[in-house]
Parts: structure tokens; C-alpha cells; sequence
């Protein structure tokens, strides 16, 4: 083994090639992330075990039906991973430098939109937790409430988190400029929360922060305060423009009022 080892003379193509494939088995897992896909995918690996066992055990006529599954499943996978197929194809069709101009500027509308609620609700005392996808799927967390497809804005936002509504209580989903889950369950967090303040609210963020590089904010019901949960950070004291920067991708400026402090849990 330590002699073949020796004969391996990796070169500059080899490692080119290397992280190539690297990247690109990373952006299929991306775009996969919290989708049922994952599901079927992992399905799909158990009947590779399977068959590699009833081949090793000589279990023929395992191995002869697994064969027949193998054989005929590469057109039931086109159209089982037809989503995923077509939104990596559009992917592969954009141009990077048309993609990250109309990303800023959907961001920057959207962020601006999310701002002017967070504000109407929490000068109405309203509680809100809206959580904002980023690269990681938040799919899993959409299938728990009631599935939306509409376009962010302060007026559906406010609309939506209206006490006594029927989506009030769970959490909206919003992915690029689009609410897609409203009503939806987020997972709780099991650190311990030092400030007693805190609620159901502020733990389903910070667990979704700790699962996901999702950005979540907080509106209290009890304290009409805004907080952001982010890479499982709890920033309390933020305001409503100081969360447009966050979105957009500036970093904020506490001021007197608004101080931005991280809550050490």
C-alpha cells in the first residue's frame, strides 16, 4: 500500500481538478438543502447499499430486481429531481455579474419593505418572527405552516401577524423577494436564555440561527423590541433602519437609543 502510495505523483491539474469537483458537489448539496430531494436522494444510497450487500451475499434474485430498479431509474430520476434539474440549469444560464446586480436590488426592496414592518408592528406591540433564507434551504421549516408565493411587503407582513389571525402565531419564510411559508414551526433553541424576557419567539429563532445561516427577527409581544438572531447570536436593542442594514449587508450603527447588545447565551 505504502509503495503504490509513493507512485502517486499528484500534479497542478490534479488539484485543479480536485477542488473542481468540490465545489460543484457543494452547490448540489446547496441546492438540494431542505428540499424533499434530500429524502429520495438518501432513499436512492440505501438501495446502493443493499444491492452491494445481496452482491457480496450472491442473493440473485436481489441483485437481478436491483439491477432492473437501476436500469429503468435513470429516467424515473429526471423526473423526480425535475425542480432541482431545471433551477440548476437557470443557474447555470445566469451570467455571475447579472445575478449579483439584481440580488443587491432585490435585497435592498426587500430589506426596505421588512423594515417598514418591523416597524408598524412594533409600535403596535404585535409580536413577529420573520425569518429570511439565505443560502441554506429553509424548506423543511415552509412544509410545517401553510406554503405562500407572494411578494414581500409591509402591508402583507402586518397583515399576516395581526392578532387572532390565523398565521399570527408561527413564523413567515421569505426567500429572495418572495414570502413563501407563513404559520410556519421553527425549532427551539436548548441553550439556556439568561434574560427571562425572552420567549417561545426568541428561542425558535435562535434554534433556526443555530441550524441554518438564516438571518430571523424578533418583534415582542410583551416589550414591543426588536432582536435579530444570526449564526445563533441574539442581538437585542435594534431598530428598525439598524435591521435594513443587516439585511442589505452593512453593518449597523448603534446609537444612544439603540445600542445593539449581543445577548451572551
Amino acid at each position: 500500500m505504502i509503495g503504490a502510495l509513493r507512485l502517486l505523483h499528484p500534479g497542478w491539474r490534479d488539484l485543479v481538478e480536485v477542488a473542481i469537483v468540490a465545489f460543484v458537489l457543494y452547490r448540489v448539496l446547496l441546492l438540494i438543502h431542505g428540499t424533499r430531494a434530500v429524502q429520495m436522494l438518501l432513499g436512492i444510497v440505501v438501495l446502493v447499499l443493499v444491492y452491494a450487500v445481496a452482491w457480496f451475499a450472491k442473493l440473485t434474485m436481489i441483485t437481478y430486481l436491483l439491477g432492473l430498479v437501476f436500469t429503468y431509474g435513470a429516467f424515473a430520476v429526471l423526473v423526480i429531481f425535475q425542480p432541482e434539474l431545471r433551477q440548476a440549469l437557470a443557474h447555470l444560464g445566469q451570467s455571475p455579474v447579472s445575478r449579483f446586480l439584481v440580488r443587491r436590488l432585490g435585497v435592498t426592496e426587500v430589506a426596505e419593505e421588512i423594515e417598514e414592518a418591523v416597524e408598524r408592528l412594533s409600535r403596535s406591540g404585535t409580536g413577529a418572527i420573520i425569518a429570511i433564507e439565505h443560502e441554506m434551504g429553509l424548506g423543511e421549516y415552509v412544509e410545517s405552516g401553510s406554503p405562500m408565493q407572494a411578494r414581500v411587503s409591509a402591508d402583507l407582513l402586518q397583515t399576516v401577524f395581526t392578532p387572532y389571525s390565523p398565521l399570527h402565531d408561527g413564523a413567515v419564510i421569505i426567500r429572495g423577494d418572495t414570502i413563501v411559508g407563513a404559520g410556519c414551526i421553527l425549532p427551539l433553541t436548548q441553550r439556556p436564555l439568561p434574560d427571562r424576557s425572552l420567549g417561545t419567539r426568541h428561542r425558535a429563532a435562535l434554534g433556526l440561527s443555530e441550524e441554518t445561516d438564516a438571518i430571523v427577527i424578533i418583534v415582542s409581544e410583551e416589550t414591543a423590541r426588536i432582536s435579530v438572531a444570526q449564526g445563533g447570536r441574539l442581538l437585542k436593542g435594534v431598530s428598525a433602519s439598524q435591521v435594513r442594514d443587516l439585511l442589505s449587508g452593512r453593518q449597523p450603527r448603534p446609537t444612544a437609543e439603540y445600542p445593539i447588545v449581543e445577548l451572551g447565551v
